[in-house]
């Protein structure tokens, strides 16, 4: 009898969670322009599998709010409205002069500390250059600050708000505004650990208006042609 013990087989890749990867990943590389269309059969092609998988995926894309699916069209790389990014740039300038003032009234060194590991899973996102989590935790940062100082009515208006226009900053902000927005986090940080509320509110408009400024409000012009698109994932 053979005692020897077998190593564990590997896992077999999961091929949904691989097509959702590279729409994503070409998506945000700006290889696949907003409301360019995916159709299932190139895609079955492209990575040698069903139909039924890539509607898997695309089912998936759809729950992340990437991708639309239209009765009897298909599946489109969603484009989000730059119009409605806008006013939820002009609501949060209002909503988050309050949150500032609140913050410094009533935070707590250990919520300071809470900002400042934030700050730092931020800086790690940029640098590994994580898109979608550099995103999600850019925007987690506002929602914390009114977590923390328990103003959980702000918080969650803000997590709707920041989730309406979180899919244009996935496409349209660079590593490079990135960057910046997570360094005036932290500019914002120093002023409200220093009480001081005024240059905290100014630091905080100029924030919203940088990053507003920052994104991208043009069309892109990406290749419509999903081999080329995605073909550094076909098999």
């Amino acid at each position: 009898m053979n005692t020897r013990s077998r190593a564990p087989a590997a896992a077999a890749p999961n091929p949904t969670g691989m097509i959702v990867e590279a729409i994503t990943a070409a998506i945000v590389e700006h290889r696949l322009a907003p409301g360019a269309k995916l159709t299932e059969q190139t895609l079955a092609g492209i990575y040698g599998v069903s139909r039924t998988i890539v509607r898997q995926a695309l089912f998936q894309l759809a729950r992340d709010q990437l991708v639309t699916l239209e009765p009897a069209r298909g599946a489109f790389i969603a484009a989000p409205s730059v119009e409605e990014a806008r006013q939820v740039f002009a609501v949060r300038r209002h909503m988050e002069q309050y949150l500032v003032e609140v913050f410094c009234d009533k935070a707590t060194e250990a919520d300071f500390r809470a900002l400042r590991d934030h700050i730092a899973r931020e800086q790690e996102m940029v640098v590994r250059t994580d898109v979608r989590g550099r995103t999600r935790l850019l925007g987690d940062f506002h929602v914390s600050m009114a977590r923390l100082v328990g103003l959980d009515v702000l918080a969650q208006m803000l997590s709707e708000l920041i989730s309406r226009c979180a899919l244009i900053t996935l496409m349209y902000q660079s590593s490079r505004a990135a960057q910046h927005s997570s360094q005036e986090h932290a500019a914002i940080l120093g002023a409200l650990e220093a009480r001081d509320a005024p240059r905290a509110r100014s630091l905080m408009e100029q924030h919203l208006v940088a990053t507003e400024d920052s994104l991208l409000y043009h069309p892109r012009t990406a290749g419509a042609d999903l081999r080329e698109a995605l073909g550094h994932g076909a098999r």
